[in-house]
């Protein structure tokens, strides 16, 4: 097991209330506007998995009475967030439900330290000692530079193709000695495109350095690790050369999330430098990748957003791919199995 950077065990049965005013927080997500299954049809209806989205690129994983959530984002319509030295982008949507309506939550996977996806509610709200897994830049702002209660005391940086393993407490493992277990590993990501502006862009540390992130749902048993399904999440990155060593590494990926929107900066009325993938990149990564599924997050949010989902919906009937892609609204969830 000496491949993991970290290594951190999860008690389902007593996961971490996610504010820390630790106010009484439900004990499930509300019920989902819609339930999808598997584009093809294919469900046989023993689906033991789930990803509900709340929006933007926030999305809460659930699994053997694990709950992980992604990129906690809760500002509203209207709410306004700072990306950069005179940056700053306007909410256009609401999630899907509040940060108070959260149940409670074993982890978090941050992809980067930048105000859309964790937000200054957020990070004034949290529990100080809930895991986040997220890079080391993040790490320094959220450990590193903080002082008593307000330091987050459970942070693990993941650089690019590190991992670290959440295990399951022994007294969740079957009769058979295999306990739930999953595998997160750091992927390539850049918010910035490759040139002088990414070089100016490391000196001012105008936007920060981010991660996309390899989710292995499986299950350990003793020190041997056996994947059930795996879930490439893209993180605000651009099709970068980096990219090309995820299919090498990892050439069956049951379930992409792939952030879109072609997020222009500094903003609409001026859109200088696009900073995440839009719809014609899009489509260049499911054929890269080659998911099994895929789910757009990521593309209506905010009003930096200027490559609309429609372009990508198009792109993708266009390649033949509509069998292959789920679209989901906010509150809206999709199930999968994850075999044992």
């Amino acid at each position: 097991m000496s491949e993991f950077k970290y290594q951190l065990t999860l008690d389902p049965s007593n996961p971490k209330p996610p504010t820390r005013d630790h106010a009484s927080h439900p004990d499930s997500l509300p019920e989902a506007k819609k339930t999808n299954v598997h584009p093809k049809g294919s469900s046989t209806g023993d689906e033991n998995a789930s990803i509900y989205f709340v929006g933007t690129a926030t999305t809460i994983l659930e699994w053997q009475g694990l709950r992980i959530m992604t990129d906690p984002n809760f500002l509203h319509a209207g709410d306004h967030v700072h990306l950069g030295p005179g940056v700053t982008g306007t909410r256009l949507t609401n999630p899907a439900i509040d940060l108070h309506e959260i149940p409670p939550i074993d982890a978090i996977l941050l992809s980067h330290y930048h105000a859309d996806h964790f937000d200054e509610q957020v990070e004034a709200s949290l529990s100080r000692d809930l895991p986040i897994i997220t890079t080391p830049h993040a790490k320094e702002h959220l450990h590193d530079s903080k002082e008593g209660g307000e330091k987050f005391t459970a942070v693990y940086d993941i650089d690019h193709f590190e991992n670290m393993l959440l295990s399951v407490a022994p007294s969740n493992s079957s009769s058979d000695g295999k306990s739930p277990a999953i595998k997160v590993t750091g992927m390539p990501g850049k918010h910035v495109p490759p040139g002088p502006l990414a070089v100016i862009n490391d000196f001012l540390g105008a936007v920060p350095p981010t991660n996309g992130w390899m989710i292995e749902l499986g299950y350990k048993a003793g020190s041997d690790f056996k994947t059930g399904y795996r879930i490439y999440i893209s993180g605000d990155t651009l099709l970068i050369d980096e990219l090309k060593e995820i299919p090498k590494r990892y050439p069956d990926v049951d379930l992409m999330l792939i952030h879109l929107g072609g997020t222009t900066i500094p903003g609409p009325k001026m859109p200088l430098l696009m900073v995440t993938m839009d719809a014609a990149q899009g489509i260049q990564l499911m054929s890269l990748i080659n998911p099994d599924v895929t789910i757009p997050v990521h593309y209506d949010d905010y009003d930096v957003f200027l490559s609309p989902l429609e372009d990508f919906k198009k792109a993708v009937t266009d390649a033949g791919w509509d069998e292959r892609v789920v679209y989901l609204d906010r509150k809206d969830n999709y199930k999968f199995l994850v075999k044992d």
